[in-house]
């Protein structure tokens, strides 16, 4: 029994390090630029040892894609929940949001495959879309809140004001690389101000 959970556990932290080479990897040079490889290269390890935790490179790609989309809520969504409901938890998420763009300046892999694979089809291409329209989800869900709230008017549309939100964060990400990280987010930080401005009720509670 022993020896079968220290096997589990290394086979675990082996597959972590295939995972970490190929986030690097990708940082620099997408989800395509990945091979099977390569990430054994980088990893140390052989081909064969890398097929062995990933049959092939879109499992690998899939893989990957699983593993950031999770860290990326844990870095961006938790600390919000922990903020009270409406304005309180979306001016979180969006903090939180700008920090992982400064963190993520040299290359994100989530916003670097909804670019290689927006025009595609296939199982990466579903797999991008679907998280995707779950962090809108998230964003939709966070804004509803705050209608509730009485933080935003209640004609406020719920998926307009997150594609706003979504533009912006993309706004950032692109002025970051082109124009340097701090005038970027300050202009973000501004224009999200003004969008949140706009849509705020005139009710007390709205004061926050």
């Amino acid at each position: 029994m022993k020896a079968t959970a220290t096997t589990t556990g290394k086979g675990t932290a082996t597959r972590e390090l295939i995972l970490a080479r190929a986030y690097e990897l990708a940082r620099q040079e997408g989800l395509e630029g990945l091979s099977i490889g390569t990430v054994a290269l980088s990893a140390g390890m052989s081909k064969s040892g890398v097929f062995a935790h990933f049959g092939s490179k879109e499992q690998l790609q899939l893989a990957l894609l699983e593993s950031v989309g999770t860290r990326f809520l844990e870095f961006v969504k938790a600390p919000a929940l922990r903020e009270p409901r409406g304005l309180p938890r979306l001016h979180k998420m969006t903090e939180r949001w700008c920090e992982w763009s400064r963190i993520h300046q040299s290359g994100c892999v989530l916003l670097s495959a909804a670019t290689e694979y927006d025009g595609r089809y296939g199982s990466i291409r579903e797999h991008v879309l679907r998280q995707q329209a779950d962090w809108r989800d998230e964003l939709r869900r966070a804004i509803r809140l705050a209608i509730d709230v009485a933080h935003f008017r209640t004609d406020t549309d719920a998926t307009q004001l997150a594609f706003e939100i979504y533009s912006l964060m993309l706004g950032l990400h692109h002025d970051a690389g082109l124009f340097g990280y701090e005038e970027a987010r300050h202009r973000t930080e501004l224009a999200l101000d003004r969008l949140f401005a706009s849509y705020r009720s005139n009710t007390p509670e709205a004061t926050v």
